[in-house]
């Protein structure tokens, strides 16, 4: 069995675990401010298959969710699981952090970590040939997601992004 340890602001040294099956998520207590987080953890295979995992975590975190946000997310998911594979080397890790803040809305935190390559952080990615077959993943998740950042190393990297959806009354009579 395999042990995870997630740190954030809400479940400091939070320690999740799953056995070969699948991904595990946690929900946390519920906050005095009525929010609550779920984050779900998992490691992804160092393959082709990293892209395909990744969709399936993130369907699983954001069960429920509605449906713009869900395929939203798990582009992203996709796209950073196989910069991942195709950039990095292994381990590589999926977190995604759900969190429902008290005054409504959704959001969500994606983030995939591998063993970390020998290129440098870009501050913007690089413009595909018009032709290409790849290179538009980091287009991809700057276009979908409201902040991102990628940090690389020799030792490890880090892609994370985050999507908010505020929840807001829709107007009379629209369906």
């Amino acid at each position: 069995m395999r042990h995870h340890t997630s740190t954030s602001r809400d479940r400091p040294g939070c320690v999740l675990e799953r056995d070969t099956g699948g991904p595990v998520s946690a929900p946390s207590p519920k906050h005095a401010d009525g929010g609550g987080t779920t984050t779900l953890i998992t490691d992804l295979p160092y393959g082709p298959r990293a892209a395909t995992v990744a969709r399936e975590a993130v369907a699983v975190a954001l069960h429920g969710t509605e449906a713009q946000l869900l395929d939203d997310a798990r582009l992203i998911g996709s796209e950073l699981a196989t910069n991942a594979f195709t950039s990095g080397n292994p381990p590589l890790v999926l977190c995604v952090d759900r969190r429902s803040p008290a005054v409504g809305g959704l959001e969500v935190e994606i983030t995939v970590t591998d063993g970390g390559c020998l290129r440098h952080a870009l501050t913007s990615p690089p413009a595909p040939e018009e032709e290409a077959e790849s290179g538009r993943g980091l287009f991809i998740v700057e276009a979908l997601a409201d902040a991102w950042s990628l940090t690389t190393g020799a030792h490890g990297t880090r892609a994370w992004c985050r999507l908010t959806r505020v929840t807001g009354a829709s107007p009379t009579g629209t369906p």
